[in-house]
């Protein structure tokens, strides 16, 4: 829920940032929603060790419906995995659905050492969980079974730079070109946040909502009409989760065809109800689900979207420490 406007400052300095991976840095997967095809997860831990990296082993859990393991096991799977010396980071099998069911009762050892999470979709609800509980930065980027699987640069891939960028914090700011077009034209700073817009509508009512004041706010999905996404922008409207949001940063919204002929499309939809806002807005990039090479952007960082052409956003801070 909303934190009170007094809070906003002790939120920002209480941001806890994970330590910058480095060449050789041991990853291991984690599995916390839907099982995973063998050979996507063996082309995407092959493509982890040509960037570079260590995957370590990790238990398999056997599927359960549309989930990999019962709750008990993932839960503790995750927990363990937090505590781990040897992982340097925790990077998402993929996603799908289940990670919802991981967060009741979910208690962090040593929240205080924040710990590299990498994943999108369904990881959503853990990373918006660890940012609202513990203010953790977390990156919204790809998989190991979506994303890794495909290649640097290819179609449902994923962009080599902006991903490196945001693991290595080379630079204390960078920027990533968005791909996309401008709805509303405007330059704004705030704290980028979000993810998938299926998981943070789910968050409304419970313990971890998210609080969206003072964000740009990423929203993105796939394999919506633009009736339901249409659906899903009112609910967020009407609760107020647009109300203080400085800016929003969408997806391109693959496989979301029109129902009839003549009906506004995902893009239309969003241009009604958002651009009343009065804010920047910059629609279709390649962000989570897309059949493009997907970016990578950090989460729980100050950014600045320039919204204008393309559009592009500006990352202000890293989003990990230096070793």
């Amino acid at each position: 829920m909303n934190l009170p406007a007094s809070g906003q400052t002790a939120v920002a300095a209480a941001v806890r940032k994970p330590l910058a991976l480095r060449a050789g840095s041991a990853v291991l997967p984690i599995g916390p929603a839907s099982p995973a095809d063998p050979e996507k997860v063996a082309l995407g831990l092959q493509e982890l060790q040509t960037l570079g990296f260590r995957p370590l082993e990790y238990v398999v859990r056997e599927p359960r419906g549309f989930v990999a393991g019962t709750t008990e096991e993932r839960r503790s799977d995750f927990l363990s995995a937090l505590m781990r010396q040897d992982a340097e980071a925790l990077v998402a099998i993929r996603g799908g659905y289940g990670s919802n069911y991981l967060l009741d009762g979910l208690a962090i050892a040593k929240p205080e050492q924040a710990k590299l999470i990498v994943g999108y979709s369904d990881l959503t609800s853990l990373q918006i969980f660890v940012w609202q509980r513990h203010r953790w930065t977390t990156i919204y980027g790809p998989m190991i079974a979506a994303g890794f699987d495909n290649g640097a640069g290819n179609a449902k891939g994923y962009d080599k730079e902006s991903l490196l960028a945001a693991l290595f914090a080379r630079d204390a700011a960078w920027s990533i070109p968005l791909h996309g077009e401008t709805l509303v034209a405007g330059t704004a700073e705030g704290t980028v946040l979000g993810g998938c817009i299926t998981l943070i509508e789910t968050t409304l009512g419970t313990p971890w909502e998210l609080d969206t004041r003072g964000a740009i706010l990423l929203l993105e999905d796939r394999g919506w009409k633009p009736w339901q996404v249409d659906r899903a922008l009112m609910h967020l409207l009407q609760a107020g989760k647009f109300a203080d949001v400085r800016a929003i940063l969408l997806g391109d919204f693959p496989d979301t065809p029109a129902t009839v002929g003549g009906s506004p499309t995902v893009r239309e939809v969003c241009e009604r109800i958002l651009a009343p806002l009065g804010i920047p807005v910059v629609f279709g990039a390649p962000v989570g689900h897309t059949t493009r090479a997907m970016l990578t952007v950090p989460l729980g960082v100050r950014g600045r979207l320039v919204a204008q052409g393309e559009g592009l956003l500006e990352i202000l801070e890293p989003a990990v420490t230096a070793r």
